[in-house]
């Protein structure tokens, strides 16, 4: 069965599921900013819109655009800003 997830107020939902590759979330995103932890390393893919992202060490922000995937280590902490609706797909390793 799915499990549903929603976090800063309701801004951020996921559907999680068991793909072919593993533990995966689709989810989507409302304008704003947000921080993420993760106890996993994550590999995460926009599939509408486009999100900045602040990776753990880095000072500068890169824009991740359709189709585009970072990843992002486990146990650290990360940033995102969207200026609209976005969703994502997060696979987890």
């Amino acid at each position: 069965m799915f499990k549903t997830n929603e976090y800063f107020d309701g801004n951020v939902k996921s559907i999680a599921f068991e793909s072919a590759e593993g533990a995966t979330t689709i989810g989507v995103m409302a304008k704003g900013e947000y921080e993420f932890g993760t106890s996993t390393v994550e590999y995460m893919t926009v599939t509408s819109g486009i999100m900045t992202v602040q990776l753990p060490g880095e000072t500068d922000w890169k824009d991740y655009k359709e189709f585009e995937t970072f990843m992002v280590d486990k146990n650290v902490k990360f940033k995102v800003k969207v200026d609209g609706d976005t969703s994502y797909r997060c696979l987890y390793k």
